[in-house]
């Protein structure tokens, strides 16, 4: 039997991010946990397959189709919450894509430069949605005067490489988010953490042959030999979302394999 420190039974989350993936991966761990979860994505193409998936398990989640870089839509999403438990305790920022491509044409290369509306793109979806899905909950937290907050960074949060210019400065961007709202909210019981994944292939989505490519090359490029799986990242959100980390704040905790120190 764990620790009462570790339960998050009943506790309320908010993933966004969620109908697939390592967000999906959280959702799961904290369903099965007995914690109520709300799981939100842009469109319903995966959410409601992943509604269903989860009653037929018997760990039903509340499904919100919301836009997490639209301020509207997080008041609408944190207003289903409220209304359908009276308090938000965790909220995990999960949303994330990139857009691999040089900052100008490289010589040789043949490749296009990333473009304004890319740039503007990939910081929205990596970084501004975590803002503004902090300031959507912020006050209700503090007024409460507890909560957890969970943000999804990268690997390139550590370490950078080629034509991952706006990834990884977005990455980046997340962790000071996280590490100044740490500071700025420590006063009211609020803790503030990050995540940063390394490579974890959906097995769901992704090609199989894709996915056989990045296990093969995990065993010599990762130094623990292999690609994380999903539900890793989600035992380590729950460990932040619990009391056992009530001591832990402004943190950035790889899970990588050991890849953003090779």
């Amino acid at each position: 039997m764990l620790p009462r420190e570790f339960e998050v039974k009943d506790k309320t989350v908010i993933v966004t991010g969620a109908a697939r993936g390592i967000g999906k991966g959280i959702a799961r761990v904290f369903a099965e946990s007995g914690a109520k979860v709300m799981v939100t994505a842009l469109t319903s193409r995966y959410l409601a397959p992943l509604a269903e998936e989860f009653e037929a398990a018997g760990t039903p989640i509340v499904p919100v189709t919301a836009d997490a870089t639209d301020s509207a839509d997080w008041r609408r999403t944190v207003d289903t919450a409220l209304d359908a438990w009276g308090r938000v305790d965790v909220l995990i920022n999960n949303l994330g894509d990139a857009i691999r491509k040089p900052l100008v044409p490289l010589p040789g290369s043949g490749g296009s430069p990333i473009t304004d509306d890319e740039w503007r793109f990939v910081l929205d979806v990596n970084l501004t949605e975590a803002f503004m899905g902090c300031r959507a909950v912020g006050a209700h937290m503090i007024e409460r005067g507890h909560g957890r907050v969970i943000n999804i960074s990268g690997f390139a949060a550590r370490r950078g490489s080629p034509e991952g210019l706006v990834y990884s400065t977005a990455k980046a961007g997340l962790a000071r988010l996280t590490q100044t709202l740490a500071l700025e909210w420590a006063a009211y019981g609020i803790t503030v953490n990050c995540i940063a994944p390394g490579i974890f292939p959906d097995p769901e989505t992704a090609d199989p042959e894709r996915i056989a490519r990045s296990r093969e090359s995990a065993k010599s490029s990762v130094p623990l030999g292999r690609v994380g799986e999903l539900r890793e990242v989600g035992l380590l959100a729950l460990y932040l979302a619990s009391d056992a980390s009530a001591y832990m704040t402004g943190e950035t905790l790889y899970i990588d394999g050991g890849l953003s120190h090779s």
